[in-house]
């Protein structure tokens, strides 16, 4: 094994890194906290509209995030081959976010969905798929050491809780103040920064060479490729790939579903639309804590045991929001609890997945980055998408009116329900995905084994 692909990442490039994941979750953050409600309540888009152009988009999303690992998987250039990808995705998100806050509620109605498809899908299903397969991979090529993976997935995490908790505070007083077209602009402009910062200064070690004389200077170069249709019917023989992609579809769903029925809940329910920043704040913060302390717990025991420990806790998080009703002091108790669940599964979704790339390399002997993380990247737009789809579908089935004074009660009781109910649901379904995904007992062997062995027959069958 080369000794620079399990050389320890440095902190500061660690850092790096977490920047590209605070620069997906300015995105992700506003899409799931607000964007719905932009549509509905200030393009005046209908909520049974939006909902069809989310599921609609899904489908586009998969294709685009299938054809971007392919992408990543054939591209060599001296800086690797996630990094250039980080590059282009910076710039594009300024545009995308500059571009899809800016729907004319006196349009008509058929312009306003036509703009709100070709921004969304701009941004979602192209700019966002770049910049999430692109990041996903990276990890994966910046060291075969699983310990220093969880370590640097674990300061991508604190960056994107942290980045997270600014944006969902501060985007409500930020659009009253200067309106929804120039809060995109400031946003995209942060995006961008963010995104850029790994590209320029990580540095990819896995999958790369050392130049010979012959070949001159220029750092390590990218090690020769294998066809496209052979990486990726390897890639899907590899049952970690379909697990990933489950676990970020229902991870996605979980955490998008309750951001975005937060705001409902505040106007319908509570009828205090400034709890909103207090939620944001409590839903973020104490996520912290646990990523402070989970590299400890996830090297002496495991990314599993981390992971269905932390989903237990969001679960009771879930019961205590589904109980409380007007009751703001439970409320904020179990917003607390499901902040604790849900910011580990982030991190360990992240190391799954660089994991799942050594596992496919050492049961084929063929390495996909790309493809593999494009499962993540399928499963979260999927997650998304959905977590954004179906409480519009939700509302749009109760007969929602975003400008009737009062709302009937069903219109109440759906927000509870998926707000609370609907949670605890899905993180059934989430524990025994992560039951599921057992790839570390093989890293042992898979490291002795890919020191040795190369070619076709990386590993036994």
């Amino acid at each position: 094994m080369n000794e620079n692909t399990t050389k320890k990442i440095p902190v500061f490039e660690k850092f790096c890194y977490g920047c590209g994941a605070g620069g997906s979750n300015v995105v992700s953050t506003v899409f799931a906290s607000f964007l719905l409600s932009y549509y509905t309540d200030t393009a005046l888009i209908a909520a049974a509209a939006v909902t069809s152009m989310m599921v609609i988009c899904r489908v586009f999303d998969g294709v685009t995030d299938f054809c971007m690992g392919g992408i990543i998987d054939k591209t060599h250039t001296k800086l690797g081959k996630a990094r250039p990808w980080l590059l282009i995705a910076g710039p594009l998100m300024l545009v995308g976010m500059a571009l899809i806050f800016r729907v004319n509620p006196d349009w008509g109605d058929g312009t306003k969905i036509v703009y709100a498809y070709l921004t969304y899908i701009f941004v979602n299903c192209i700019v966002y798929t770049i910049l999430g397969v692109a990041h996903t991979a990276l990890l994966a090529r910046l060291t075969r050491d699983p310990k220093d993976r969880n370590t640097t997935s674990t300061f991508s995490s604190l960056m994107n809780a942290i980045v997270g908790l600014v944006v969902g505070t501060g985007v409500s007083a930020l659009y009253i103040q200067i309106g929804w077209a120039n809060t995109g602009l400031v946003l995209g402009v942060i995006a961008c920064a963010l995104i850029m910062i790994p590209g320029i200064f990580c540095k990819e070690r896995v999958g790369m060479k050392e130049p010979t004389p012959a070949e001159g200077p220029g750092g390590p170069k990218p090690e020769n490729d294998v066809p496209l249709m052979t990486q990726l019917k390897a890639v899907l023989k590899n049952r970690y790939f379909w697990i990933a992609l489950v676990l970020g579809v229902i991870i996605l769903l979980i955490n998008a579903n309750a951001v975005a029925f937060q705001i409902y809940y505040c106007n319908i329910v509570l009828q205090s639309p400034g709890t909103l920043t207090m939620l944001m704040a409590f839903g973020q913060a104490p996520g912290l804590l646990m990523l402070v302390i989970m590299p400890y717990i996830v090297n002496r025991f495991s990314k599993r045991v981390f992971m269905v420990a932390s989903a237990l806790i969001m679960a009771v998080g879930f019961c205590l929001t589904g109980l409380a009703g007007a009751n703001v002091t439970m409320l904020l108790i179990g917003t607390v609890c499901r902040s604790l669940g849900i910011s580990p599964m982030f991190a360990g979704l992240y190391a799954f997945c660089a994991d799942s790339a050594d596992y496919g390399e050492w049961k084929t002997g063929i390495r996909s980055e790309g493809f593999m993380a494009a499962s993540q990247s399928i499963g979260a737009k999927i997650g998304m998408g959905l977590g954004q789809a179906l409480p519009a579908m939700l509302l749009a089935s109760v007969g929602y009116d975003a400008l009737a004074e009062t709302q009937p009660q069903a219109v109440i009781n759906i927000v509870r329900f998926g707000f609370g109910w609907l949670g605890l649901i899905l993180c059934a379904l989430l524990i025994v995905g992560i039951l599921l995904m057992d790839a570390e007992k093989y890293i042992p062997e898979i490291r002795a084994s890919l020191g040795e062995k190369k070619g076709p027959e990386g590993g036994p069958m």
